[in-house]
């Protein structure tokens, strides 16, 4: 290697470190802060907390009733999950395997939705979802996410079961495999690398999730989950930004955690989709 190509690696890894410590930044601080008293960060909320006291998150722990939203967060999540990789993963597999003009039309119609910003059709999923019957429940939100990430899932899926031999599926037909056992039996489990990385990435999505829950549970105190626990602190008149800062860090703290025991797998799978798709 020479000298060049050393140093511009160098130049390089510390940009990359710069622009990892500035998106780290904003975390730091609502660490920090979770630590402080409310005279403290109102004083000076980029400086460290003068003693590292838990008292804010034992407070916040019994103020939201943690244990309960962490169950809802849990169902939501689970349930969002299970919807997604079962429908996306059928359907692309459908799609990838039938060579009609329709196929790629009905491709088309569903990977579309992820070019509609949320924002534009809120009202419409709100009001639908009332007329269902879905609002107020964690099932009810559940479900919704199962048509959010619907699209992004069938993308990735799609792309995959395209390099997966078509000899694959005509070998087990021929050995008496029916549609859904072929597809259980012998399909699924060559996603498995692919349905890991959909399965982080919507974790960390449906998990974190401010505006749904917002439209669809914030009425609710028993429905309520973990990011609108912590909105809860920030009112018109007063603000505990001590408490909001914990609740916040106690609610995305799980999803983290899930991250970095699981990232190694989404490089895996974006890998194993570029290069099949």
């Amino acid at each position: 290697m020479n000298t060049n190509s050393k140093t511009g690696k160098i130049i390089l890894e510390v940009v990359l470190v710069l622009l990892s410590l500035l998106f780290l930044y904003p975390l730091f601080l609502t660490i920090i802060n979770s630590f402080k008293s409310f005279s403290e960060v109102m004083t000076d909320v980029i400086a460290l907390p003068q003693k590292l006291t838990f008292a804010n998150y034992s407070y916040v722990w019994e103020f939201i009733n943690y244990p309960r939203l962490f169950l809802n967060n849990f169902i939501i999540t689970g349930l969002g999950l299970l919807g997604i990789v079962f429908v996306s993963s059928i359907a692309a597999y459908k799609l990838a395997r039938t060579k009609t003009k329709w196929s790629g039309v009905i491709y088309f119609l569903c990977i579309m939705p992820m070019l509609i910003p949320f924002q534009s059709i809120m009202l419409t999923v709100l009001q639908t979802a009332k007329n269902l019957n879905l609002s107020e429940s964690t099932w009810g939100l559940g479900l919704l996410y199962w048509g959010f990430g619907a699209p992004l899932a069938v993308f990735i899926y799609h792309g995959f079961v395209k390099g997966i031999p078509m000899e694959i599926d005509e070998s087990a037909t021929i050995d008496g495999a029916s549609g859904f056992r072929l597809f259980f039996s012998v399909i699924f489990p060559l996603l498995k690398s692919v349905t890991t990385t959909i399965v982080i990435i919507d974790v960390m999505w449906i998990w974190n999730d401010f505006l749904l829950p917002l439209l669809m549970v914030n009425g609710s105190p028993d429905t309520k989950t973990l990011t609108l626990a912590a909105y809860t602190f920030v009112g018109q008149y007063t603000s505990d930004w001590q408490y909001a800062m914990t609740a916040m860090v106690m609610a995305v703290l799980p999803s983290i955690i899930v991250f970095i025991f699981l990232q190694k797998y989404i490089v895996k799978g974006v890998v194993a989709g570029a290069v099949k798709g």
